[in-house]
Protein backbone atom coordinates (compact mmCIF):
# COMPACT_ATOMS: atom_id res chain seq x y z
CA UNK A 1 0.00 0.00 0.00
CA UNK A 2 1.41 3.02 -1.14
CA UNK A 3 1.73 6.17 1.23
CA UNK A 4 0.26 9.17 0.50
CA UNK A 5 -0.11 12.57 2.08
CA UNK A 6 -2.52 15.24 1.25
CA UNK A 7 -2.99 19.35 2.67
CA UNK A 8 -4.82 22.25 1.47
CA UNK A 9 -5.89 25.83 2.08
CA UNK A 10 -9.23 26.32 2.39
CA UNK A 11 -9.82 27.20 -1.10
CA UNK A 12 -8.92 24.02 -1.73
CA UNK A 13 -10.86 21.79 1.51
CA UNK A 14 -13.38 20.66 -0.74
CA UNK A 15 -11.64 19.23 -3.45
CA UNK A 16 -9.34 17.77 -0.73
CA UNK A 17 -12.19 16.06 1.19
CA UNK A 18 -13.16 14.40 -2.31
CA UNK A 19 -10.06 13.66 -2.76
CA UNK A 20 -9.22 11.65 1.11
CA UNK A 21 -12.13 9.38 0.05
CA UNK A 22 -11.27 8.51 -3.53
CA UNK A 23 -7.64 7.84 -2.36
CA UNK A 24 -8.96 5.48 0.44
CA UNK A 25 -11.36 3.72 -1.98
CA UNK A 26 -8.27 2.83 -4.01
CA UNK A 27 -6.22 1.62 -1.28
CA UNK A 28 -3.72 4.22 -0.71
CA UNK A 29 -2.54 4.89 2.61
CA UNK A 30 -3.28 8.62 2.76
CA UNK A 31 -2.48 11.28 5.81
CA UNK A 32 -4.34 14.15 6.17
CA UNK A 33 -2.44 17.31 6.98
CA UNK A 34 -5.48 19.62 6.58
CA UNK A 35 -6.56 22.12 6.57
CA UNK A 36 -10.45 20.87 8.26
CA UNK A 37 -12.91 23.41 7.24
CA UNK A 38 -12.98 26.47 4.57
CA UNK A 39 -11.97 29.01 7.49
CA UNK A 40 -9.16 31.17 6.02
CA UNK A 41 -5.82 29.69 6.47
CA UNK A 42 -2.08 30.16 5.32
CA UNK A 43 -1.21 27.38 2.85
CA UNK A 44 2.31 27.73 3.44
CA UNK A 45 1.40 26.03 7.27
CA UNK A 46 0.07 23.30 5.84
CA UNK A 47 2.66 22.76 3.12
CA UNK A 48 6.21 22.98 4.71
CA UNK A 49 5.28 20.01 7.30
CA UNK A 50 3.95 18.08 3.61
CA UNK A 51 7.34 18.98 2.34
CA UNK A 52 9.09 17.79 5.25
CA UNK A 53 7.07 14.15 5.08
CA UNK A 54 7.76 13.72 1.75
CA UNK A 55 11.79 14.95 1.82
CA UNK A 56 12.59 12.87 4.42
CA UNK A 57 10.72 9.63 2.23
CA UNK A 58 7.93 8.67 4.74
CA UNK A 59 5.33 9.01 1.68
CA UNK A 60 5.86 8.65 -1.60
CA UNK A 61 3.99 11.06 -2.60
CA UNK A 62 2.47 14.72 -1.62
CA UNK A 63 -0.99 15.97 -2.92
CA UNK A 64 -1.40 19.77 -1.88
CA UNK A 65 -4.20 22.18 -2.78
CA UNK A 66 -4.88 25.68 -2.70
CA UNK A 67 -7.19 28.20 -4.91
CA UNK A 68 -4.88 28.20 -7.64
CA UNK A 69 -2.10 25.71 -7.02
CA UNK A 70 0.09 28.33 -7.58
CA UNK A 71 0.76 29.83 -3.55
CA UNK A 72 1.40 26.13 -2.03
CA UNK A 73 2.99 24.96 -4.85
CA UNK A 74 5.55 28.05 -4.08
CA UNK A 75 5.84 26.80 -0.81
CA UNK A 76 6.53 23.02 -1.21
CA UNK A 77 9.38 24.30 -3.63
CA UNK A 78 11.26 26.35 -0.71
CA UNK A 79 12.86 22.66 0.08
CA UNK A 80 15.61 21.56 -1.62
CA UNK A 81 14.74 17.67 -2.03
CA UNK A 82 11.01 18.73 -3.18
CA UNK A 83 9.99 18.82 -7.29
CA UNK A 84 5.99 19.97 -6.70
CA UNK A 85 4.44 20.73 -9.72
CA UNK A 86 0.54 22.52 -10.73
CA UNK A 87 -0.74 19.94 -12.54
CA UNK A 88 -4.23 21.53 -13.78
CA UNK A 89 -4.50 18.68 -16.83
CA UNK A 90 -3.99 14.85 -17.49
CA UNK A 91 -1.01 15.80 -19.98
CA UNK A 92 0.72 17.95 -17.40
CA UNK A 93 0.58 15.80 -14.50
CA UNK A 94 2.14 12.86 -16.84
CA UNK A 95 4.70 15.24 -17.95
CA UNK A 96 5.35 16.33 -14.22
CA UNK A 97 5.65 12.64 -13.36
CA UNK A 98 7.96 11.04 -16.42
CA UNK A 99 9.94 13.94 -17.03
CA UNK A 100 10.75 15.94 -13.52
CA UNK A 101 10.32 12.88 -11.27
CA UNK A 102 7.92 15.35 -9.37
CA UNK A 103 7.04 14.38 -5.69
CA UNK A 104 4.22 16.54 -4.91
CA UNK A 105 1.09 17.69 -6.96
CA UNK A 106 -0.58 20.98 -6.51
CA UNK A 107 -3.90 21.21 -7.67
CA UNK A 108 -5.75 24.41 -8.58
CA UNK A 109 -8.95 23.78 -6.39
CA UNK A 110 -10.93 26.42 -7.59
CA UNK A 111 -10.58 25.41 -11.14
CA UNK A 112 -11.00 21.20 -11.33
CA UNK A 113 -13.84 19.56 -10.83
CA UNK A 114 -13.78 16.38 -8.73
CA UNK A 115 -14.06 14.30 -11.85
CA UNK A 116 -10.88 15.96 -13.36
CA UNK A 117 -8.74 16.16 -9.93
CA UNK A 118 -9.30 12.16 -9.58
CA UNK A 119 -7.93 11.56 -12.97
CA UNK A 120 -5.17 14.24 -12.70
CA UNK A 121 -4.35 12.09 -9.53
CA UNK A 122 -4.58 8.98 -10.47
CA UNK A 123 -2.14 9.51 -13.89
CA UNK A 124 0.18 11.56 -11.20
CA UNK A 125 0.43 8.45 -9.19
CA UNK A 126 1.02 5.42 -11.80
CA UNK A 127 3.13 7.28 -14.22
CA UNK A 128 6.60 6.35 -13.58
CA UNK A 129 9.77 8.36 -13.87
CA UNK A 130 11.74 8.19 -17.22
CA UNK A 131 14.97 8.57 -16.10
CA UNK A 132 17.75 9.09 -18.74
CA UNK A 133 18.11 12.35 -19.89
CA UNK A 134 15.61 14.14 -17.39
CA UNK A 135 17.52 12.41 -14.41
CA UNK A 136 20.54 13.86 -15.56
CA UNK A 137 18.24 17.64 -15.70
CA UNK A 138 16.71 17.08 -11.73
CA UNK A 139 19.86 16.32 -10.71
CA UNK A 140 20.92 20.11 -11.35
CA UNK A 141 18.05 21.34 -9.73
CA UNK A 142 19.26 21.36 -6.16
CA UNK A 143 20.98 24.96 -4.99
CA UNK A 144 24.49 23.84 -4.43
CA UNK A 145 26.48 26.60 -3.02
Amino acid sequence: MEKIIIASDHAGFRLKEKLVKWLAKNRYEVRDMGCFSEDSVDYPEYAHPLAVAVEKGDYAYGITICGSGNGINMASNKHQGIRSAVCWNEEISRLARAHNDANICALPGRFLSEAEAIVIVKTFLVTPFEGGRHKRRIEKIPVKY
